[in-house]
């Protein structure tokens, strides 16, 4: 992941030395003490290795086939490809992604880019305008001390532009921070300069001060009101238009990291669209990188995801497969139509949609059988609510493994997941630094 010492960065491999103790849920108790190496070494069965309910289980199948899906998809649509990382928050997936032939990693907040540098990832792509005086003071160190290290940011305001400004002079910043003009969505869309003109405004405060350079224009498609196909692509192609004006006018700096123009956007839904429209940049003064940020892809989902990922309008490119897999025991099944499984908010995503009775493990026989007539209803914080029609098969003591909706709200609720392989085997456990 990294050029730099090895004294310098951890590695995604240092992970594999943290003792398991009492902080990671769903982890067997005879592992206390083991390094997670060590438990990751003996291979057992989730079923019958000691794991306790509810425990969350990421497919090594699914996690594969989808980051080599979207090495394919990125190669061949010509795009670079930096995965939002707040999605995992995980180092290990992350290595994962880079070696799929990531450009970098995206990130939202400063808490974020600096579990990325705790690991050596050389590129960031900082999806917000930076104005916090310490994060700024804390990047212009970072930058200062790794001459390979690259970070580009957000910005869509000439107030921004001055705080940031402000808070490098004072720092002493010895390397300009690089750039990118956000275009906002529309009118009721979240961040963004809402027009051309304000784009322009803010590009000129940027060109005005040394802390800054402009390195291109950025935004993010997912927020454009009451998105459609006509609507997301009419936005996409002003994104481009202004990389082209910008262009024309001698707006971009050159910078000592790069001569290219970054052109970015690209969530899970629409990436599509916005390989087609990508597509019909026309040659600039200089080469661009069509930076794609997509990070939802790396586990997909049972819900949000499923219904949304534009290989549903592209089947011949391919299909994501949903990696998550919640699995809790019923711990009451007081009347015929109704049972309890001992998962609830804290254990998973419910912002988007209620998981997915899926399958069933027969406590008796160890056997699985789909959930038939199983439907999760209602989430207490400990709690599932499982409404059981005619003739399903369920019991106290069964084990129920669930599909989830959206990965970022999964993933944030677990420090330690298993990496099961289809037979039930854990191969490895995934850190999240949430």
């Amino acid at each position: 992941m990294t050029d730099e010492p090895s004294t310098r960065f951890l590695s995604a491999e240092d992970l594999s030395t943290e003792r398991i103790d009492h902080r990671f849920k769903g982890l067997p108790p005879d592992a206390e003490g083991m390094t997670v190496g060590a438990l990751a070494a003996e291979r057992r069965s989730l079923f019958t290795g000691g794991f306790t309910t509810p425990v969350l289980a990421l497919s090594a199948e699914s996690v594969e086939h989808n980051l080599a899906l979207l090495e394919t998809y990125s190669t061949r649509h010509g795009l670079a490809f930096a995965p939002h990382g707040k999605t995992s928050m995980s180092p290990r997936l992350f290595a994962r992604q880079l070696a799929h032939g990531a450009w970098g990693i995206t990130a939202a907040v400063p808490h974020q880019a600096r579990v990325y540098r705790a690991f050596g990832i050389r590129r960031i792509f900082l999806a917000n305008e930076l104005v916090d005086a310490v994060a700024l003071r804390w990047l212009a160190a970072e930058l200062d001390r790794d001459p390979g290290f690259r970070l580009v940011c957000y910005v869509d305001s000439v107030r921004g532009v001055e705080l940031m400004d402000e808070a490098l002079r004072a720092a002493g910043a010895g390397r300009p921070v690089e750039v990118v003009v956000e275009l906002g969505a529309g009118e009721g869309a979240r961040t963004g300069a809402r027009t051309e003109a304000e784009c322009a405004a803010v590009a000129d405060a940027v060109a005005a001060v040394p802390t800054l350079r402009l390195v291109g224009v950025a935004g993010y498609e997912g927020e454009v009101p009451e998105a459609d196909e006509v609507s997301v692509r009419a936005w996409l192609r002003r994104l481009t238009a202004l990389a082209v004006e910008f262009d024309a006018a001698g707006r971009f700096a050159e910078t000592d990291e790069t001569d290219e123009i970054i052109v970015s956007a690209g969530g899970s839904a629409w990436f599509d669209t916005v390989a087609d429209v990508f597509a019909e940049i026309p040659a600039l003064s200089r080469p661009v990188l069509k930076l794609l940020r997509s990070g939802a892809y790396v586990t997909h989902d049972d819900g949000q995801y499923r219904a949304l990922t534009p290989f549903n309008r592209v089947p011949e490119e391919g299909a994501l497969q949903p990696a998550f897999r919640l699995w809790a025991q019923v711990v009451s099944r007081p009347s015929p139509g109704q049972a309890f499984v001992n998962a609830g908010k804290r254990d998973a995503a419910y912002d988007l949609h209620l998981p997915e009775a899926q399958v069933v493990r027969d406590a008796r026989t160890g056997a699985i059988r789909p959930a038939a007539g199983i439907t999760v209803t209602r989430l207490s914080d400990q709690h599932g609510w499982l409404a059981t029609g005619p003739g399903a098969e369920l019991e106290v003591g069964d084990w129920v493994g669930m599909g989830l909706s959206h990965p970022c709200t999964s993933f944030d609720k677990w420090q330690l997941i298993p990496l099961v392989t289809a037979d039930g085997t854990v191969t490895d456990l995934v850190r999240t630094f949430f």
